[in-house]
């Protein structure tokens, strides 16, 4: 067996084929991708003269979907250049190369004796050691490999990625039945370290675990909207977040998906299930079988349960009539249950909330969940071993918050399943036993340990060392220090974790507090220092709702306060005599980047949108990120006969424009990352990576970043930024008062008038950028865009 991957091949280059090719070039996985040779030449190919035996034309297939990948939105790639990690080739030509990397991946058309074929091929190619795995959304994993040798079906096994393979989390691997089980653990371990999944191991059935339950859950939602003549928009608002589901809920998901897509995924169940109840419940509506027929089959075609169309008023979204079959106005439903989801905290309370509000929406709502939930139930051994792998495949494969069973015990297990049965509903066996036992719910928490029903008893879930919970070291009482907005947690081994947890982890004097805190605390009793939470963003900024109220009130002073106190909390971290390191995910804008500046190593998920978007609302980075810009660019270049005009131009073109990496890895393109600064593909094991990081710089002798004298680009420097500004001025890029912005950012980047190359302290940049803040949040112009993004959610152009 191979002792690690560290080559791939990928046969089959269609959008799903290319976009795993894509993902293994981002973790820096090099891999052939390789598809059938044409039939016939293109008429570009025939005017160059090119015959079928040309190169050109026999790799057309894979060569094409490398050039296509930088149209796919989303992005499959973190940087486009990393398609130069994947090599087109052809299956005739190229087959014989995969006796060179480690994992062979098939990604062809789902049909069984195609892929029956191809892995013959591929076994007459391949040598021991090589792993080969289908990626195929619900074909028998054994019915592949029939006629394949015993030792290829030990390497043969299935792995389903969800489609976008870079964003989406869950991988189902589905072992066959002589599937070595060393090879599953090894791609298991690699899925979820390297390809940053999170693993469930299927059974080889049908559509295996997610597609199972969810395509079962739409079929069901369907049904109950016809009987009860409800419409698009309404199932909509129903089957959304008010009931912990992302916001494509029902046939927004069905458009993404593509109804072709989804019809071929239920036929596939409706093939091979006995005749029953399932069986009905598998077979797709007419009124899809008839959309498909019209070529309306969501988002790729321009229409399908929604239709984008130009209004007077600019664009607006149609909804499918399904009793006419015509597009009609979009309306968003109203309800006491919809309010009442709406008002409640999290995903257990909205359910909890929509069921409990008894109107046509709330029943609408139950007669959906009892029969997933039932559903869920009848397949626990089934489709997979346990009620957590069927939870995690739910809430990784379709984004619900909560899985099934996590869902049963939120609206309570026992009353719901009595009022199941008072409505003819046939409970599993296993489910009215361990009822009968007494007890109240599938899991339950135990000083931070969680334990689910596995055969019979409470089992604990796996406390693995690289997945680091701090809501459960929390409730394990290892929190050391805690206020409003922060929290100082213990995780072992002399590091503690500075936690954000304030709405959306916007920074204001909580954090700030707790951030000095924090330093005082670990200077006496730890040795490292990091800074990492588990929000859904990791921080958007400062407290812009604060700021604005002291800026309308013309409490001047207060605003000045909290830039002082901003900036010397930044620079406590930054020369802090420990080692700091910031571990961002998601969303980390404006005060969250300044937050993460100072830190002696970044630690970043992969899928890390990182930017000083202050611009956005009028303003500039005053809490040291203009400050850190213009120190890295002198620390990086001491030679002062290095010119550093073209960095700072970047990074001013970068602010000015509040320019948001893509990823982790374009922030580290755009300049924001360091070459020390990491990025791990899985952000459950984030805690863990920033910690060995802190650990790693203790061991290493840690000594601070010493105060720095800043070399400065200066007046010279500042009118080259201004000119830029206002060449974009001239192009109608930017307004007025965005030139304004722009002028007092190249004022501060350029460290002022001075002359070119003069070595200033960090507390002259600070001052210059606290100066720039303050003038423009007096801007009436500034102040509407700090009300219009707190009222709207986006920037305004004035």
């Amino acid at each position: 067996m191979a002792a690690k991957i560290t080559k791939a091949a990928v046969i089959g280059s269609g959008v799903m084929g290319a976009s795993i090719a894509a993902h293994l070039a981002n973790v820096g996985i090099p891999s052939l991708l390789l598809d059938i040779v044409p039939a016939s030449l293109t008429p570009e190919e025939t005017a160059k003269g090119l015959t079928l035996e040309h190169p050109a034309v026999r790799n057309r297939l894979a060569t094409g979907a490398l050039s296509r990948l930088s149209k796919i939105k989303p992005a499959p790639l973190y940087d486009e250049a990393f398609v130069s990690r994947i090599t087109p080739g052809n299956i005739e030509d190229d087959l014989h190369k995969i006796k060179d990397v480690d994992w062979v991946i098939e990604v062809v058309v789902e049909n069984l004796q195609v892929k029956q074929e191809l892995h013959r091929k591929i076994e007459s190619h391949w040598k021991p050691g090589i792993i080969v795995t289908s990626n195929t959304s619900g074909i028998s994993i054994n019915a592949m490999v029939e006629g394949c040798g015993e030792e290829f079906k030990r390497h043969f096994l299935g792995t389903h990625f969800f489609n976008p393979p870079r964003y989406m989390k869950l991988m189902e691997i589905i072992p066959g039945e002589t599937t070595d089980p060393a090879i599953v653990k090894q791609i298991a371990e690699f899925s979820e370290k390297t390809l940053g999944k999170g693993v469930v191991i299927a059974k080889d059935t049908p559509n295996f675990v997610a597609n199972r339950i969810g395509t079962y859950g739409l079929l069901v939602t369907l049904q109950a909207m016809a009987a009860k003549g409800f419409t698009v928009d309404e199932v909509d608002a129903i089957t959304g977040p008010a009931l912990g589901r992302p916001r494509s809920a029902t046939f927004r998901t069905l458009d993404l998906v593509g109804l072709d897509t989804f019809v071929h995924v239920a036929n596939n169940v409706f093939e091979k299930v006995e005749e029953g109840d399932e069986k009905v419940v598998f077979e797709v509506p007419q009124v899809m079988k008839d959309m498909v027929s019209r070529g309306w089959i969501g988002e790729k075609s321009g229409q399908g349960f929604y239709k984008k169309v130009k209004g007077e008023k600019g664009s607006e979204i149609l909804s499918l009539d399904l009793t006419t079959m015509e597009y009609v106005k979009s309306k968003k439903p109203a309800s006491a249950s919809l309010e009442a989801a709406k008002a409640a905290k999290g995903a257990k309370e909205k359910t909890k909330a929509l069921l409990g509000a008894k109107d046509r929406y709330s029943e609408l709502a139950w007669d959906i969940l009892k029969k997933v939930l039932v559903y869920s139930a009848g397949k626990v051994g089934e489709i997979a071993d346990s009620i957590h792998d069927i939870d995690r495949a739910m809430k990784w494969g379709f984004n619900w918050e909560l899985g099934p069973f996590e869902t049963w015990d939120a609206i309570g297990l026992v009353r719901t399943a009595e009022r199941m049965e008072s409505e003819g509903e046939t409970l599993p066996d296993w489910v009215k036993e361990w009822i009968a036992a007494g007890n109240q719910s599938f899991y339950q928490k135990t000083n931070g340990t969680t334990f689910y029903l596995h055969k019979g008893q409470y089992t604990a879930i796996e406390q693995r060392p690289e997945i680091i919970s701090l809501r459960n070291l929390k409730e394990q009482n290892k929190v050391v220090r805690s206020n409003s907005g922060a929290s100082l947690i213990d995780v072992g081994d002399g590091v503690v974790c500075l936690e954000f947890h304030s709405p959306n982890n916007a920074i204001g004097a909580d954090i700030l507090t707790m951030i000095q805190q924090s330093v005082d605390e670990v200077r006496q009793n730890y040795d490292a220092l990091i800074i990492a939470n588990e929000g859904r963003h990791f921080c958007v900024g400062a407290n812009l709702m604060l700021l604005l109220m002291e800026a309308q009130d013309g409490e001047w002073d207060e605003v000045d306060n909290i830039i002082h106190m901003f900036q010397q909390s930044m620079l406590k971290l930054k020369h802090f005599e420990k080692p700091v390191v910031a571990a961002p995910h998601s969303m980390t804008l404006g005060g969250g980047v300044e937050a993460c500046m100072p830190a002696d190593q970044i630690v970043a998920h992969a899928e890390t949108y990182y930017g000083l978007v202050e611009v956005g609302v009028g303003l500039i980075p005053a809490g040291g990120g203009c400050k850190e810009i213009a120190l890295r660019a002198s620390l990086a270049n001491p030679n002062p006969e290095v010119d550093l005009q073209p960095y700072i131009n970047q990074m001013f073109m970068n602010v000015g424009t509040a320019k948001v990496s893509t990823s982790a890895e374009d922030a580290r393109k755009l300049g924001y990352f360091r070459p020390h600064d990491r990025v791990v593909a899985n952000q459950d094991h984030l805690v863990y990576e920033a910690k060995q990081s802190a650990l790693a710089l203790v061991r290493g002798g840690y000594q601070p970043a010493q105060q720095s004298k800043i070399r400065v680009i200066g007046a010279d420097g500042k009118a080259v930024l201004k000119l830029g500004a206002q060449d974009m001025k001239y192009a109608g890029y930017i307004s007025d008062h965005d030139l304004l912005i722009a002028s007092k950012l190249a004022h501060v980047m350029a460290g002022g008038d001075l002359p070119a190359g003069t070595m200033v302290t960090e507390q002259y940049m600070l001052d210059l950028e606290r100066e720039a803040f303050l003038s423009l949040c007096g801007e009436v112009k500034t102040q509407q865009r700090m009300q219009h993004m707190l009222a709207k959610g986006k920037a305004l152009r004035n």
